[in-house]
C-alpha cells in the first residue's frame, strides 16, 4: 500500500520496520578550523554539533545569568523562511491548546486581554483558537485578529501573527480564515493525523487518502487568500519516517510555510525527538522553503528538553504555552524555553528570541488568574519558589553573613529575578499599611509590574483600605491576591453584597446571603448545609438557580499567620457549551468554569470564588446565545 504512494516519485517506500539513518550519514563532515566552520541552513555551527567537548569549553567561559546579555533585533517577518538563522519564533498556544485544560475555559474579553498582553511580551505568533469549536471562539479569534492582529507594539513596531486552528475540512479551514483574515499577518494551521495507530483507529483511512487529504486541504486554505499556512502531521513522534517525509514534501508544494512536527501524546526522549528534526531537515524534499516547528506534550515531563533538543536540530518556531498549560499534562512551558536560551545561550550556538522576558511574570499572573490554573510554588522560573532561598546554606549562614546569596546572588541564581520582571519586596521597599495612600499604593503596584485603570485602582483601594485596617502590614502576596479578587474576574453578573454564617457542634450550620442581580436587584436566600461554606453555596444556588455541578474546591492561606487572606479556587460544570467541540477528537464536550475569591474570612473568600466561576459561566452562554442569533453579516467586521 505504501509503495503506491512513492512509486511516482522514485523513492524507497515507508516501511514501519524500517529503522532511521545513522545520524553519521545524515550530517555534514565537521569543519576542522572552528572560526570559519561552515553553517547549515538554520544556523547550527557543524564544528560545534560534531565537537561537544569544544561547546562545554565555550560554556565554562561564559557568563551564566541571563541578564547580562543584550538583546538581539527581531528579523522582518517573512512566512516561509527566517533572515537570520540563530532567530527562533516563538508560537503561543495558550490560547488554544492552553484552553483545552479542564477548568480553563475563558470567555471572549478574557482571551482578548491575553492576548494583548501576549504581544506585550512578543510572542511572534499567537494562536487564538480553534474557530470552528463554537461561534463563540470565531468570534473571540476575529476579536484578536481585529485588534491584537492589527496594533504595533513595544520599541520595535511588532505585530503579532494571528493563528487560527483547524483540521483538514473546509468547513475549518473556512472558520479559521473568517477569524483570522482581519489580522495584519494572518495564519491557518491545518491538520491531520499520520501515525499508524491514528490513522487506522482514528480516522479510518488508508495514507494516500491520508497525503491526498493533507495537500489538496493546504491549496485550498492558500487558495482563500491566506499567505501563511502551516501544516501539522498529528502524532509526529510516532509516526513512520519515509511517510512523514513524503506528507511534508506534498504540503511543501502545495503552499505550506509552516511545518510543525508535534509529539501529541510526549512519548519521545530528547535524543529521538532531536533526531527526528533532524531527519526530516535532511530527508524531505523543498525543506529549505518552510520553517520547521515544534509542539511538544509533557506526558512524560519531557516537553521543554524536547523542544530545546528540537531547537538544536534545526527547527525554527517553538509552540509553547504560558505556564506550560494545556491538555493532560500541559505543553513546553514559554518561559521555561525561553529562558533556558537566554541563560545558556552558548549551549545554543547563539540561538535567541524576540521576547521581552521582562513580561513574563506579570503574564504568568495574568494567565493563572484568567484561566484558573494556578502553578505549583516549585514551578521552574514563575514558581512561588522559584527566587525563594530559605536554605542557611543558600543565605550564607553555614559560614559568614557575607557568604551565598547574602554576598552575591549569582551563586545560586542563573537568573535575575528581574531579567523576568519580578523584584524582591525586601529589597525594594515600600511597605504598606493602614495609613498608605493612593500614591503609595499606586506606586506599589507599579513597582509590582501592574498597569490598571482608574476606576479598577478606585475598585482595588476600597477593598486595599478594608484589609489594611485588619492587619499591621499589607505585604505584596496580600496586594497580589486582592488584585486577583478584582481585577482578574469575569464581567460582574451576579455580586456578593452580604454574607452570613452560623456553624459549629451545636446544630446545623446555616447562611443567609444576599446577592445583587444584573438588574441591580438585591436578593436574598437562606440555607442549612453540612457546614458554613456549603450552606452559603445552597442559598447561592436558590438565588441563581442555575444547575450546575462543583467539580474542584481548594482554599490556601497567602501569607502566614491568623490575619492572612485566604484564597479559594474552584471549578464547575454546567449545560452551556454543547456546541463546542475539541480540537483534536472532534466530540461535543461540556466546559467547566473556574473561579477565584479572596477575603480574610474564609466563607466570604468561597463564595466570592464560586460567584466568579457562575458569572464566567454565564458570561459564556450570553456570548454563545448571541453568537447564536445574530446573522453572519452583522457579526463580520473588516479591519478597515
Amino acid at each position: 500500500m505504501a509503495s503506491s504512494i512513492l512509486s511516482s516519485s522514485a523513492k524507497p517506500c515507508y516501511s514501519a520496520t524500517k529503522p532511521p539513518a545513522p545520524i553519521a550519514n545524515r550530517l555534514p563532515p565537521p569543519s576542522p578550523a572552528l572560526p570559519s566552520a561552515p553553517r547549515f541552513a538554520h544556523g547550527l555551527s557543524a564544528a560545534v554539533r560534531a565537537s561537544p567537548s569544544a561547546r562545554r569549553l565555550r560554556a565554562l567561559a561564559r557568563p551564566v545569568r541571563a541578564s547580562q546579555q543584550q538583546p538581539r533585533r527581531r528579523p522582518e517577518y517573512v512566512p516561509n523562511r527566517i533572515d537570520d538563522p540563530n532567530y527562533v519564533r516563538i508560537f503561543d498556544t495558550t490560547l488554544r491548546d492552553g484552553e483545552q485544560s479542564p477548568g480553563a475555559t475563558m470567555t471572549s474579553a478574557e482571551k482578548l486581554v491575553i492576548a494583548r498582553q501576549l504581544a506585550r511580551l512578543g510572542v511572534d505568533i499567537i494562536e487564538a483558537g480553534f474557530p470552528a469549536s463554537s461561534p463563540d471562539d470565531l468570534d473571540a479569534v476575529r476579536s484578536i485578529a481585529i485588534e491584537v492582529g492589527n496594533a504595533p507594539v513595544g520599541e520595535d513596531g511588532h505585530v503579532p501573527v494571528i493563528c487560527g486552528l483547524s483540521r483538514c475540512n473546509r468547513k475549518d479551514i473556512d472558520a479559521a480564515w473568517e477569524a483570522v483574515r482581519h489580522a495584519r499577518r494572518p495564519r491557518i494551521h491545518t491538520f491531520i493525523a499520520t501515525s499508524e495507530i491514528h490513522m487506522q483507529h482514528k480516522l479510518r483511512k488508508t495514507p494516500e487518502q491520508v497525503v491526498a487529504i493533507a495537500r489538496e486541504m493546504v491549496a485550498y486554505a492558500r487558495s482563500l487568500g491566506c499567505p501563511d499556512v502551516e501544516f501539522s502531521p498529528e502524532d509526529a513522534g510516532r509516526s513512520n519516517r519515509e511517510f512523514l517525509y513524503h506528507i511534508l514534501e506534498e504540503v511543501i508544494k502545495a503552499g505550506a510555510t509552516t511545518l510543525n512536527i508535534p509529539d501529541t501524546v510526549g512519548y519521545n526522549f530528547p535524543r529521538e525527538f532531536g533526531d527526528l528534526i533532524a531527519d526530516i531537515k535532511a530527508n524531505t524534499p523543498g525543506i529549505e522553503n518552510a520553517i520547521i516547528s515544534t509542539h511538544c506534550q509533557n506526558d512524560l515531563g519531557l516537553a521543554t528538553a524536547n523542544t530545546l533538543q528540537g531547537a538544536l536540530a534545526g527547527a525554527r518556531q517553538l509552540e509553547v504555552t504560558i505556564n506550560g498549560i494545556g491538555e493532560r499534562a500541559g505543553n513546553a512551558s514559554l518561559e521555561e524555553v525561553v529562558m533556558a536560551i537566554k541563560c545558556r545561550k552558548e549551549l545554543v550556538d547563539g540561538l535567541y528570541t524576540g521576547i521581552n522576558s521582562q513580561h513574563i511574570t506579570l503574564t504568568s499572573k495574568m494567565v493563572q488568574e484568567h484561566s484558573g490554573l494556578h502553578v505549583q510554588p516549585h514551578k521552574a522560573i514563575v514558581g512561588a519558589n522559584a527566587f525563594a532561598h530559605e536554605s542557611g546554606i543558600h543565605q550564607g549562614c553555614s559560614v559568614t553573613p557575607q557568604d551565598g546569596m547574602l554576598k552575591y546572588k549569582g551563586t545560586y541564581e542563573i537568573i535575575s529575578p528581574d531579567d523576568i520582571g519580578l523584584t524582591r519586596a525586601n529589597e525594594f521597599g515600600i511597605v504598606l499599611g493602614k495609613l498608605s495612600g493612593r500614591h503609595a499604593v499606586r506606586s506599589k503596584l507599579a513597582e509590582l509590574g501592574y498597569e490598571i485603570s482608574d476606576k479598577e485602582f478606585e475598585d482595588f483601594f476600597k477593598r486595599y483600605k478594608e484589609v489594611a485596617e485588619k492587619k499591621k502590614r499589607v505585604t505584596d502576596e496580600d496586594i497580589e491576591a486582592l488584585l486577583s479578587d478584582e481585577i482578574f474576574q469575569p464581567k460582574v453578573i451576579w455580586s456578593l453584597a452580604d454574607v452570613q454564617a452560623t456553624c459549629g457542634t451545636l446544630g446545623l450550620s446555616t447562611a443567609t446571603v444576599k446577592l445583587i442581580g444584573p438588574d441591580g436587584e438585591e436578593k436574598i436566600a437562606c440555607s442549612v448545609g453540612t457546614g458554613p461554606v456549603d450552606a452559603a453555596y445552597k442559598a447561592v444556588d436558590q438565588i441563581i438557580q442555575i444547575p450546575t455541578v462543583l467539580r474542584e474546591y481548594g482554599m490556601t492561606s497567602v501569607t502566614e499567620g491568623i490575619d492572612a487572606i485566604a484564597t479559594t479556587r474552584v471549578v464547575v460544570t454546567g449545560d452551556v457549551s454543547n456546541n463546542s467541540k475539541h480540537a483534536l477528537t472532534g466530540h461535543s464536550f461540556n466546559r467547566s468554569f473556574s473561579g477565584s475569591g479572596a477575603s480574610m474570612d474564609v466563607v466570604v473568600s468561597s463564595v466570592r470564588a464560586y460567584l466568579s466561576a457562575l458569572n464566567r459561566m454565564c458570561s459564556f452562554a450570553g456570548a454563545v446565545k448571541a453568537s447564536s442569533v445574530v446573522p453572519e453579516s452583522a457579526r463580520v467586521q473588516s479591519k478597515e
